[in-house]
């Protein structure tokens, strides 16, 4: 019995075969390797996976879909939503330091999937996601571009990214109304230390009015935390690295636990 796409979950199974070798090909899985698929559907891209690796982690939400998934030897099945899923613990439980993370992610929340695994990035070798274009090109935005934005700098103080490969709307059943892209996202080694909620939160303070100065928002935020001093606010948020949003996190950081120790 064929299985109707349920709006709820944002599903659209991949079924173009060319497409999904050219994935597996950028995932390039090896024998006995520790790999996690999140939302693995109709299991297009898992059998190809499992394939290689001999043995394959899956999380999927539906419930039907995760009862199919069971008839495979090879795969293990995590019948859960990914939001609540330990991917610290799971890499713990399989007896490995880091996963191989990958998925065709619901569109509708693939943003709150991305920061939920940014909680979990110790236990995470790399990551191939399957995300709407549009995101993936926030995801690798450069400073003083359109895109660059929030999600950009989040993402890109703790990974390096690229655009592996782009699909278009018919490689899916139902052909979703946008293009996509798979995001490749690897683990820097050694990601300044910082509070991440600090960043987030400076970096959405910043982001509040992208078209004003920086002096209308985090110029005031940062005055209220004695850290105004040689930062330029006469810049727009768009304007500001990676590096420098970071550095600014740290001396905010720093100063906050200066006055609580004084």
């Amino acid at each position: 019995m064929k299985h109707q796409a349920r709006k709820r979950f944002g599903q659209h199974f991949l079924t173009d075969n060319a497409v999904i070798a050219e994935i597996v090909d950028a995932i390039d899985p090896q024998p006995g390797q520790a790999m996690v698929e999140i939302g693995p559907g109709l299991a297009a891209m898992t059998q190809p996976l499992v394939e290689r690796l001999g043995h394959l982690q899956v999380i999927e939400l539906d419930r039907d879909l995760a009862a199919r998934l069971r008839q495979h030897k090879q795969l293990t099945v995590h019948e859960a939503d990914v939001l609540k899923v330990d991917i610290t613990a799971l890499a713990a439980g399989l007896g490995t330091q880091t996963l191989r993370v990958v998925g065709n992610l619901p569109y509708n929340i693939s943003t709150p999937i991305l920061f939920h695994l940014l909680d979990h990035v110790a236990a995470i070798q790399d990551q191939h996601f399957m995300l709407q274009k549009e995101v993936v090109e926030r995801m690798v935005a450069a400073p003083s571009s359109a895109a660059y934005g929030r999600l950009s700098v989040m993402l890109q103080w703790r990974y390096a990214m690229e655009m592996v490969v782009e699909v278009g709307p018919m490689a899916f059943d139902p052909p979703p109304r946008v293009d996509s892209a798979v995001v490749r996202m690897t683990p820097h080694d050694q990601p300044a230390p910082l509070p991440v909620a600090l960043l987030s939160e400076l970096v959405q303070v910043a982001f509040s009015q992208r078209r004003k100065l920086l002096r209308h928002t985090l110029g005031k935020w940062l005055q209220e935390r004695g850290v105004a001093a040689d930062f330029d606010v006469q810049r727009r948020a768009e304007e500001v690295a990676v590096a420098e949003y970071v550095q600014l996190a740290q001396r905010v950081s720093a100063s906050r636990h200066a006055s609580l120790s004084g």
